[in-house]
């Protein structure tokens, strides 16, 4: 009886789910474009809906704190990233990505562990907490997360805003980041468990390089496949259109069977595919790719606001807000500003994208990760779901207003140049 009632109400749950996300999926596709010029994001609205149907309010989606269960979060999470990072992978051609790899690598080489370092060290000053728990909330947090940053460099109004430049550069490090900070958190996994050093090292190896291998071998088999179905007159519109999703899960599904990074993989994959598969299906595929993305990022949002942990936040006191604050402020922007010059960033473009590398999907994923290998910390639950949810909503308000300020200084430094 006990285990009929619990389905019963999962099943409920699930159906409650369901219906607030489709009927907020269908506002957000009657504003469309209008939607990415308001101070507000996809993600951003679903956090809130979910904040309103979840126990502290309406009490429509009563399900358990993110700091008491975890268990849902690992995958949901994972097969929205493997979307979103695929989705990256086909924005822009192939040869518009490799012309922004020194940037990329940089970012990727030098600033990735650096925001994990400065993060770290936040957060042992706020909340006192040990070397492997300060360690856990780094290497978590400090990936800049592909879903938040689509809402900055995608859409008519960001092209219009922003140099294509700037949001490849995001784009591209938000999508290769996501795989490639695994090897942080196995470090402080390392740092904070029973696994060694020489063990995470050699895992890191492995599914770093694991991943590279079977991404670049999708990618190649999944375009000649595709070419040779266009050759064939048998691949249509659409087929074509989730051709890639179903691809890119082929890929997360394999990862997983023979433990390497499978988002990373799936990155991998999506530019293997995109260099092989150059011409009209690549600019097919991209547009729905941002649509799926842009879709399924509500009814996660509407979860993970339900699930909130408002008592575990409390527990932390002042020092839970004011390290969101903190961390928002000092985990990328000063490192940018430093980088401006190896990066080629004039002071407004190291601004922007100082300021715009949101903390997202990719650090709950790797939250609900160090809980599944460790068990889980509350108060590094706590903390890190309380930044997600900070970085949520600044990045979501301060997006268009960000876009405007870009152009208008643009624009100014245009007409002085043009008066001098």
């Amino acid at each position: 009886m006990a285990a009929r009632t619990i389905g019963q109400w999962l099943r409920m749950t699930i159906d409650v789910l369901l219906l607030v996300g489709g009927l907020l999926g269908i506002v957000v596709a009657a504003l469309s474009s209008r939607l990415r010029r308001l101070p507000v994001s996809e993600p951003m609205v679903g956090l809130l809906v979910g904040i309103a149907c979840g126990p502290a309010v309406l009490d429509l989606l009563p399900v358990a704190p993110l700091t008491e269960d975890q268990t849902w979060l690992h995958t949901a999470t994972r097969l929205l990233l493997a979307v979103s990072v695929m989705s990256v992978a086909l924005r822009y051609p192939f040869r518009d990505a490799r012309s922004r790899l020194r940037p990329v690598l940089l970012l990727l080489a030098v600033a990735m562990p650096a925001m994990a370092l400065i993060t770290a060290g936040l957060s042992a000053a706020f909340l006192g907490v040990g070397l492997g728990a300060a360690a856990l909330l780094g290497a978590a947090l400090c990936p800049t997360d592909p879903v938040l940053a689509s809402n900055v460099v995608t859409g008519a109004p960001a092209e219009e805003d922003l140099p294509a430049r700037d949001r490849q550069v995001l784009s591209l490090e938000s999508g290769a980041n996501d795989g490639l900070a695994l090897p942080l958190v196995l470090l402080a996994v390392a740092l904070a468990g029973p696994l060694g050093t020489g063990a995470a090292v050699l895992e890191s190896l492995w599914q770093v390089v694991g991943a590279v291998a079977l991404g670049a071998a999708f990618g190649w088999l999944g375009g000649r496949a595709l070419r040779a179905g266009e050759a064939h007159g048998s691949t249509d519109q659409g087929p074509l259109a989730l051709f890639t999703v179903v691809l890119a899960f082929a890929v997360l599904g394999l990862s997983g069977i023979v433990r390497v990074d499978g988002v990373l993989a799936v990155f991998v994959c999506g530019l293997a595919f995109n260099l092989v598969a150059t011409g009209s299906e690549r600019t097919t595929d991209a547009p729905i790719d941002e649509a799926i993305n842009r879709f399924l990022v509500i009814p996660l949002f509407i979860a993970v606001g339900a699930a909130l942990p408002w008592s575990a936040w409390a527990d932390l006191g002042w020092q839970g807000p004011a390290l969101a604050v903190a961390i928002l402020l000092l985990r990328r922007l000063p490192v940018l500003f430093v980088l401006r010059r190896p990066l080629g960033l004039r002071v407004p473009d190291a601004v922007h994208l100082g300021w715009f590398g949101p903390i997202g999907v990719s650090a709950l994923f790797y939250l609900a990760m160090e809980a599944e290998r460790l068990g889980a910390d509350p108060t590094v639950l706590a903390a890190g779901t309380l930044v997600v949810a900070a970085s949520t909503l600044v990045h979501g308000i301060t997006a268009a207003p960000g876009r405007v300020l870009y152009r208008r200084r643009a624009a100014h430094r245009q007409g002085a140049g043009a008066q001098s």
